[in-house]
């Protein structure tokens, strides 16, 4: 389990659909090292921190071993290291195998599993492409926020270092399959409100599915 790139960006403007919008999505590789603070790297930043950003979304990583899938779903097109607005591009962890309240030491820091990536209108913009929300979405390779528990400094082929895996909270890819194909499923719901480190508005938002009728999927 290993860092391969560290990617950083401040926010720039871009047009889409003739509307000009602020994303800090165009990150690019830095070697390091790179302090990594309660609520982000240093130089990186979110435009919009309604939605992005926050102690719960402090950094986001996504598996370099979706690459390949992407390059055939977007012949093409070309996709660096950092393309899906990533901080870290990783090898060797997957949503299939990290819970929420996962814990990891990178460098001299400690970070946490905290949930899923859920795309917004900025990453179809960063494609041009308008249904690049859905085909995120459904492909369920979303990626991973992290928080921090402990800052410190990270690099390239820095490894990750498990500290404690939390078998009992949910995956990443089973709160995938809650958001894309299985919203109403009794099992995951219970198991993803029972996670603890699970953040609260998400907690909230799933408490909400519980008291809908099954029907309503």
């Amino acid at each position: 389990m290993k860092l391969i790139s560290l990617n950083v960006a401040r926010p720039r403007l871009i047009v889409y659909q003739g509307k000009t919008i602020n994303t800090g999505i165009f990150k690019e590789p830095v070697a390091g090292p790179v302090q990594l603070r309660t609520l982000n790297l240093d130089g990186d930043r979110q435009a919009d921190l309604t939605v992005h950003g926050g102690p719960n979304k402090a950094v986001y990583g996504y598996p370099s071993e979706h690459y390949p899938f992407w390059h055939e779903e977007l012949p093409g097109t070309t996709l660096s290291w950092g393309m899906f607005g990533e901080n870290f591009t990783t090898t060797g962890l997957s949503e299939d195998e990290l819970h929420i309240g996962d814990r990891f030491q990178i460098g001299s820091a400690i970070v946490m599993v905290r949930q899923p990536r859920m795309p917004c209108y900025k990453l179809a913009a960063k494609f041009q492409r308008d249904d690049m929300l859905e085909r995120f979405l459904v492909s369920g390779r979303s990626g991973f926020y992290f928080s921090v528990e402990k800052e410190g400094s990270v690099a390239v082929d820095d490894d990750f270092q498990l500290l404690t895996r939390n078998e009992q909270g949910i995956t990443i890819a089973e709160m995938n399959r809650l958001f894309a194909r299985d919203r109403y499923n009794q099992q995951l719901l219970h198991k993803a409100i029972a996670t603890a480190p699970m953040p609260e508005h998400w907690r909230e938002y799933l408490s909400e599915r519980l008291r809908r009728p099954a029907t309503a999927n």
